[in-house]
């Protein structure tokens, strides 16, 4: 196939503007990022950026002292987590609270059933495990193992209460409640699977 002088022409023009094209996109492109970069700083301005770094610098030592603050808070209200290398062993724990707690009561409250539930994530940084439990006593035996169970030092709450009347010529009442317990991230399981919508 040969070409017409015509179509010669028109490649030498074609590869002419190729050229031209690419070294014009290589020239803005360098002398764009080059005056960016190589922008002059004048006095005014480097003493404006020097102005705030200091200030920024001043703020690092009241940034620091709130920050130990706050670690130290966090670790007190931290030991309030029931231990444990596994979301049972925080269960037991759990478990144990309640029965010591009972057992202080006058006379000693006998828990009947315990079942526990699926520990589930509380927030973003911590778990929850679940206790629920069922025993008879008098009325004012379930406000003292209330009362005292607000004073453990683990962080122990009564999610649901059912109390309901036992014997009435023994003033007693059958209680069934829930307790939740709470526990470090690590030992809720991690759900795989479709989430809800």
């Amino acid at each position: 196939m040969t070409l017409q002088p015509r179509d010669r022409r028109a490649l030498a023009w074609l590869a002419v503007s190729v050229v031209l094209m690419v070294g014009y996109r290589l020239a803005t492109r360098q002398s764009g990022t080059a005056t960016s970069a190589a922008a002059p700083e004048t006095v005014p301005m480097a003493e404006r950026r020097l102005a705030i770094l200091r200030q920024k610098a001043a703020t690092v030592p009241g940034k620091e002292v709130v920050l130990k603050e706050v670690r130290s808070e966090l670790l007190q209200r931290e030991r309030g987590l029931l231990g444990g290398d596994t979301a049972a062993q925080a269960q037991a724990q759990l478990l144990a609270i309640a029965q010591r707690v009972a057992g202080k009561q006058t006379p000693p409250i006998e828990i009947r059933q315990t079942s526990f539930a699926d520990p589930r994530p509380f927030g973003d940084a911590y778990g929850e495990v679940w206790l629920s439990l069922s025993f008879e006593c008098r009325m004012d035996q379930v406000v003292n193992f209330l009362t005292d169970l607000t004073a453990q030092p683990e962080t122990v709450a009564t999610s649901d209460l059912d109390i309901t009347a036992a014997n009435p010529k023994q003033k007693t009442v059958q209680v069934r409640m829930t307790l939740a317990g709470i526990v470090p991230k690590r030992l809720v399981p991690v759900k795989k699977g479709l989430t809800a919508f």
